[in-house]
């Protein structure tokens, strides 16, 4: 990791931000001096969201790398050259693997996965002109422990976590910093209906929890961030052991809980908001 960046006066696009992490994030970094910049499919409430903390706003889908080029530019247009860039959108569907509908499953690549390489290419050339800047990627634990019943999302954050550790192999000598948030259980609608489902295998923090996290990461650079913080010593450790105890473990913890326990009504206005963005 290189110099951190000083959030006094930087300039932070956000993806996803109209809602949930990414607006905690952009909060939280504009109390840290920043000016913010979030973009989002939904251009309504992330205007709406602007208006009322201080922050830009443009429409994004980080599916198009057009948008994203016009999301940059639009940012940059209004709040200067890029310092950080925090790739936060995604969406998470739940339940069993071949029930999930192909275009579903299209989606969370290409929202998950795909936005996150678009974002990547969009603002990394900038950065390594100016020798400067950070790019965090926004993924999961469950881009470290598989969830059964969220496979085709684990899949995305397991993609994510691998291809930020590459790239910033590639370009550690560059100025650029290269981060990995790996939230647990977060309360945002993504969860909803999922309590009785997690309950006692993973930790439930707060999108502000998630967002401090992210501060802390731009002042001092790490490659990896779980939250709450301590995990990344319980995934050092996971790794160590056999398969036949992580088999054991997880059967008593009954892992399986998402495929019979997830609460569908409680779920069923954030399917219908992601089921939306199929093609």
């Amino acid at each position: 990791m290189t110099k951190s960046v000083n959030l006094n006066g930087a300039v932070v696009a956000i993806t996803g931000g109209a809602r949930g992490i990414g607006l905690a994030t952009a909060k939280a970094l504009t109390v840290a001096g920043a000016r913010v910049s979030i973009g989002d499919v939904d251009l309504e409430l992330a205007q709406q969201e602007a208006k009322k903390n201080g922050l830009h706003a443009a429409r994004l889908d980080v599916r198009d790398p057009a948008s994203f080029a016009e999301f940059l530019a639009s940012t940059e247009a209004a709040l200067g050259p890029l310092d950080v860039l925090v790739n936060n959108a995604g969406i998470m569907p739940m339940g069993g693997f071949l029930e999930e509908s192909p275009g579903l499953s299209d989606a969370q690549i290409d929202i998950n996965f795909r936005g996150v390489i678009h974002g990547m290419r969009a603002a990394l050339p900038g950065m390594l002109t100016r020798g400067r800047g950070h790019i965090l990627n926004i993924a999961s634990l469950a881009g470290r422990f598989a969830i059964p019943g969220a496979s085709i999302y684990c899949g995305t954050k397991f993609a994510v976590v691998g291809m930020t550790e590459a790239v910033a192999g590639e370009y550690r000598d560059s100025g650029v910093n290269f981060t990995v948030i790996m939230p647990s259980a977060v309360s945002t609608e993504l969860t909803s209906g999922t309590s009785e489902a997690s309950k006692g295998m993973l930790p439930v923090v707060s999108p502000e929890d998630v967002a401090n996290a992210i501060v802390s990461a731009i002042r001092a650079p790490r490659l990896m961030v779980a939250v709450p913080d301590y995990l990344n010593k319980a995934h050092a450790l996971y790794g160590l052991m056999p398969q036949g105890l992580v088999d054991a473990g997880r059967r008593f913890l009954d892992d399986r809980r998402l495929l019979s326990k997830l609460d569908h009504a409680a779920h069923a206005g954030y399917d219908r908001r992601i089921k939306g963005l199929t093609r």
